[in-house]
Parts: C-alpha cells; sequence; structure tokens
C-alpha cells in the first residue's frame, strides 16, 4: 500500500513524550461522542412535550444519530489512513460541535432531525480515530492498556449518559432544558479541540488520497443502510413498512465483497480487507461478540428510561440517579479490567458477562416481585453488580480484537469494530423497546420491564457463549496466548 507522505518529524512510533496525553485528549472527544448515543434517552419525555410532537415523531431524535453514525464508521477509518488521523480528528470534532449548536437550538423538530443526522455523520467520522492513533502511537503492552481505556470509554459513556442527562434535565429545568442535553457539548468540546491541537501529534498517512475506495464507500453504506433503516424505526412500524430493505442488503453485501476483492487482485487498497477477518487472530471472533454483547446492553438505557419516568413517576434526575450504580460499577471494572487482560486474556471477558447476566437477572426477578415505591432500592445493588459485569466486557474485548491488527489497517479495523456495535445498538434498543411495549400493554408495565430485561440477558448470555468458546479453542490450540505475544505481534504489524 503506497504511502501519501513521507513521515511527519514530530511523530515518533512508540516513544512520542504526548502519547498519553494525546490519548486521554482524544478519548474525551471520544467520550462526548458515545455519550450522545444514551445520554438523549431521558431527556425524550421533555423533547416531546417542548415541541409538541408525537411519541413516533421524537424516536428520529433518537434513532437517527446512531443510524447515520453506523453509515459514517469505515468510511471515517479510512479518510483518516487517507488525509491523517489528527485531520480528520480535528475537522470531524469541529463538525460534531457546530451541529450539537445546531441540534440545541433547533426551533422545530425537523430541524432537530436534520441536526441529530448530521451530528451522528460527525461522530462517525471522529470514533475509527481513536483507535488508528493507539495504533499509531503506542507498542507491545502499552498498546494493550491504551485500548483498555478506549474501551472503558465506550461501555462507560453509554452508561453514565442517562445519569447525566438526568442531572443536566434537573438544572436547567423545564421547558427548554433538554436543549442542554445537546448544547453542553460546546464548550466542553471547545477545550477537547484546542488541547487536540496542542497535543496530538501527526502521524503516518497510510493511503494517497487517489486510493480511497469510494466505489466500497458506497456499497457498503447502503449495505448499512439497508440493515439499520427498518431496525431504527421499528417502533413506528418500520420493520412492517421496510422489511424488503433486509433483502435488498443481501445483493449489496454481495456486490462489495466482490468489489473488494476485485481491487484486492487489482493490487489496489480494498475499503475493508477480508484479511481482517481471514488472517488476524481475534478479530473476527472478538467484533462478532462486541455486536451480540451491544444487541443486549444498549437496549436497557430506553427501558429503564420509559419505565422510570412514565410508570414510576420519578423525573429526569431521579430516572439517571437510579442507575448510578451500573455507572459506578462499570466506572471501576472497566480500568481493573484494562490493568488484567495483559495477563487473564479472555476470561476477563468470560467473567464480565456472567456478572452483567446475573444482575441484569436479579433485576428482572425484582421488576416481577417488587412493588413500584421499592423497586428502585431493591435494584440498586443487581445493578450494581452488572455494571461491575458490563465493564469487564467492553474494555477488554476491545483490547483483545484490535490486539494484532496491523497498523496499516488500523483505522478501518475500528471502524468495522464500531459500525458492528452500533448495528447491534439498532437492533438491540428497537426490540427491547418493542417487547417492553408489547408486553406492557398486553399485561402491565411492570411485567413489560422484566421481560425486556429478560430478553437483554438473553442476548449477553448468547455473547457468554461465544467468549467461553473462543476461549476453550485457544487453549486447545495453543494455550491461553492471547496477548503474550502482544509486544511482538504489534511490532511486526506496523513494518
Amino acid at each position: 500500500m503506497s504511502r501519501a507522505s513521507t513521515q511527519p518529524t514530530d511523530y515518533e512510533p512508540g516513544t512520542d513524550p504526548r502519547r498519553w496525553r494525546a490519548l486521554v485528549v482524544t478519548l474525551a472527544g471520544g467520550f462526548m461522542i458515545l455519550l450522545d448515543v444514551s445520554i438523549v434517552t431521558v431527556a425524550i419525555p421533555s423533547i416531546q412535550e417542548g415541541l409538541g410532537t408525537s411519541e413516533a415523531g421524537v424516536q428520529w431524535v433518537v434513532s437517527g444519530y446512531p443510524l447515520t453514525f453506523g453509515l459514517a464508521l469505515v468510511a471515517g477509518g479510512l479518510l483518516g489512513d487517507a488525509f491523517g488521523r489528527r485531520n480528520m480528528y480535528l475537522v470531524a470534532l469541529t463538525a460534531f460541535i457546530a451541529t450539537s449548536v445546531f441540534a440545541g437550538l433547533a426551533p422545530s423538530l425537523t430541524l432537530l432531525v436534520v441536526a441529530r443526522l448530521l451530528q451522528g455523520l460527525a461522530a462517525g467520522l471522529v470514533t475509527p480515530q481513536n483507535g488508528g492513533l493507539i495504533q499509531d502511537l503506542f507498542r507491545g503492552a502499552e498498546r494493550g492498556k491504551a485500548f483498555g481505556l478506549f474501551g472503558a470509554t465506550v461501555g462507560l459513556s453509554t452508561a453514565v449518559g442517562p445519569v447525566i442527562g438526568g442531572f443536566i434535565l434537573g438544572v436547567a429545568g423545564e421547558p427548554d432544558g433538554w436543549r442542554w442535553v445537546f448544547l453542553v457539548n460546546l464548550p466542553f468540546g471547545l477545550l477537547t479541540l484546542v488541547l487536540a491541537v496542542l497535543l496530538v501529534p501527526r502521524t503516518p498517512r497510510r493511503t494517497t488520497r487517489a486510493d480511497i475506495d469510494y466505489a466500497g464507500i458506497l456499497l457498503l453504506g447502503l449495505t448499512v443502510l439497508a440493515v439499520m433503516f427498518p431496525v431504527v424505526l421499528s417502533e413506528s412500524g418500520g420493520l412492517r413498512r421496510f422489511w424488503w430493505l433486509f433483502l435488498v442488503a443481501v445483493p449489496l453485501g454481495w456486490s462489495f465483497l466482490r468489489w473488494e476483492r476485485r481491487r484486492r487482485l487489482a493490487d489496489r487498497p480494498p475499503l475493508v480487507d477480508t484479511r481482517l477477518f481471514t488472517a488476524t487472530p481475534g478479530y473476527p471472533s472478538g467484533a462478532t461478540l462486541a455486536a451480540v454483547y451491544f444487541c443486549g446492553f444498549a437496549g436497557i438505557w430506553l427501558v429503564f428510561a420509559v419505565y422510570f419516568q412514565s410508570d414510576l413517576g420519578l423525573t429526569p434526575l431521579e430516572s439517571g440517579l437510579a442507575v448510578t450504580p451500573f455507572a459506578l460499577g462499570s466506572a471501576v471494572s472497566a480500568w481493573l479490567a484494562g490493568r488484567l487482560v495483559h495477563r487473564y486474556g479472555r476470561r476477563v471477558t468470560t467473567a464480565g458477562l456472567v456478572l452483567i447476566s446475573a444482575g441484569l437477572t436479579m433485576v428482572a426477578v425484582l421488576g416481577f416481585t417488587v412493588g413500584k415505591e421499592h423497586l428502585i432500592w431493591a435494584i440498586a445493588v443487581p445493578l450494581l453488580v452488572a455494571g461491575i459485569g458490563g465493564g469487564a466486557v467492553i474494555s477488554p474485548n476491545t483490547t483483545l480484537t484490535l490486539a494484532c491488527v496491523p497498523t496499516s489497517m488500523s483505522g478501518v479495523a475500528s471502524g468495522v469494530l464500531q459500525t458492528g456495535q452500533r448495528i447491534g445498538s439498532a437492533v438491540g434498543t428497537a426490540l427491547l423497546a418493542a417487547v417492553f411495549h408489547a408486553v406492557a400493554t398486553a399485561y402491565a408495565p411492570a411485567t413489560g420491564f422484566a421481560v425486556a430485561m429478560i430478553v437483554a440477558v438473553a442476548l449477553i448470555v448468547i455473547a457468554l457463549v461465544l467468549a467461553i468458546a473462543e476461549h476453550r479453542g485457544q487453549i486447545g490450540n495453543h494455550g491461553n496466548t492471547e496477548l503474550e505475544n502482544f509486544s511482538s505481534t504489534s511490532m511486526t504489524s506496523s513494518q
């Protein structure tokens, strides 16, 4: 693969003294972007009331962001390879800040939806730069720790989103307090942008601009759109009206794979190199596990927000505080798991999946058996256990999945991994919301809440089975050596 430029003079692989400060800055931006996936869930009733719109109308505010987010991820990785990760990070972060202000000031639902769609596109261009910068700036065991922090950011941002959103709404008040859920990105984003200009070093460009696979970007984007569009609109009849898009996705996906193979045979860099899945240890299994896990994990926040506010009568702030035990447990365990994964490998992920399954199972049981007036206190400890488990899943799985990815593929690999997570999130959120509303309507809201938690646990158990199968396969083939060659693999992959 050709180079677009010579290596910048301010970049020293693995030894740049700014690498940890640069990581903190870029992860701060990533935290803000991923926070916007879940922070808006507690604001749904306020947005609906403030703009005088229907529940179906406000759904686009929630669903539009992950839709365009998922569409842009792989393209964002490739553009970072071609134009430089620092450049793409700065440009895309600027766009994200601008669209956040647009969303916060939107006078109508239509403009708010447009802002959220554009905000998602900007977010999808920023996120792959984090994984790519880690590959460029870190080597050996340090890379594992950096990926651990990256994974912790992904999990923690999702978990604390409802808490922060509830706090903002509680402080800002009604009727327009929901606007600050978006406007809060302005001061935080500008600070992050300034620090990124000062601290993030330039890194080598991995492809030339002429190598950008525009046809591949279009085909993959259409494939992802065909899969995600019916799902994100499922609550307003999207599956019933647009089911045929799943059929369209099949030939689109086949055409994408054929096109990528054709480019590779012509010795032109493909958008997604199939060697990520055929010759990169740990990547296909880790990416699959992440997608399945997010199906179960991401949807619980919408169920919590709707049930707590609509049926238990909690305020947005109280709703956010009710899930604080999960956020606290996740914060502690994500930090610890990032340190343990280098020694224990996939066993850390497996233990985390067991804990979150057990915690959410107890939440489901208590949802059936405990009265509304005592439910929030009753589920505090189970949520803490679930949070400890959740924090020990995403961080180590990200480390293990990206550990052996060659540096030349790092941006796209991060984008593909995140795309799977976003598709999983969209599917899981739609599924759990549909289950909750269907069961709540047929029986009772408490029953709908409990059944939705059971469905989430079932999906997480599937991820647990995948983790156990991978771990046993590694022991049977070559022992538990997932990261014992981390340093040598990382070094040779960058050659």
